[in-house]
């Protein structure tokens, strides 16, 4: 049987219902996988990557519902899994191709409901960011740039959590018209906090949508590659 494991950050503070919310975003994934065990790990819940490890068997496969390639996704999930019989590694939610597609049916859709047109309308891209690597912004405008070749908004803005241009300073003149699309992957930590501190102490009146991580779509993307990199394995 095929076997993969989700895996996200998580919210070390209170990682229960991170954890809880992640089992349920992977059952929707297993239910485009029938046949498969399909697992789900926060690496900030205790025991979880090891106990979805137990489960799988050898040689699982390994979404990370990451944002960024970067340390988590490389450094530090590898040496987690470095006990497991030939885990591989897919590369993360973030930097798939099939993303800004993703996103721009999840922009037009908002842009129908509200009977604007995209020239018309700025989009404003909230992400990370990093004070210690520049993975994170790098991934942020690559995601914002694949929209913008798929949609031709009046502008388009890029603003971080960590990092110039902070999000408050982006968020800063935004009109009415105007479409708030945070580049993460859940509805935790930063997006709970730091991007409505921003918004509202700048005034902003737009759309504020849930995380691109959180679009409709995103269980039988992350199916697809699965199913994908299963394919390529020698059997």
């Amino acid at each position: 049987m095929p076997a993969a494991i989700i895996v996200s950050h998580g919210q070390p503070s209170d990682p229960d219902p991170a954890q809880a919310d992640l089992e349920r975003f992977t059952a929707r994934v297993a239910e485009a996988l029938p046949g498969w065990h399909v697992g789900a790990a926060t690496l900030a819940a205790p025991g979880a990557l090891d106990a979805a490890l137990d489960a799988a068997g050898p040689a699982p496969l390994v979404y990370p519902l990451f944002m960024t390639e970067g340390w988590f996704t490389g450094d530090n999930l590898r040496k987690r899994l470095s006990g497991a019989q030939e885990a591989r590694v897919l590369r993360p939610l973030g930097v798939s191709s099939e993303l800004p597609d993703l996103a721009a049916e999840v922009l037009r859709d908002v842009l129908a409901v509200r009977g604007w047109l995209a020239g018309e309308t700025q989009l404003f891209i909230a992400g990370h960011g990093s004070g210690r690597s520049p993975n994170s912004a790098r991934d942020t405008r690559a995601f914002a740039e694949a929209v913008a070749q798929r949609m031709r908004f009046a502008e388009m803005r890029v603003g971080f959590v960590e990092q110039a241009p902070y999000l408050a300073d982006q968020a800063a003149g935004l009109g009415a018209q105007a479409i708030c699309l945070p580049f993460f992957a859940a509805i935790l930590g930063h997006v709970i906090d730091d991007i409505p501190e921003a918004l509202d102490g700048t005034g902003f009146q737009g759309v504020r949508l849930d995380p691109i991580g959180c679009a409709p779509g995103v269980p039988a993307l992350v199916a697809r590659a699965l199913l994908a990199e299963a394919a390529q394995t020698p059997r």
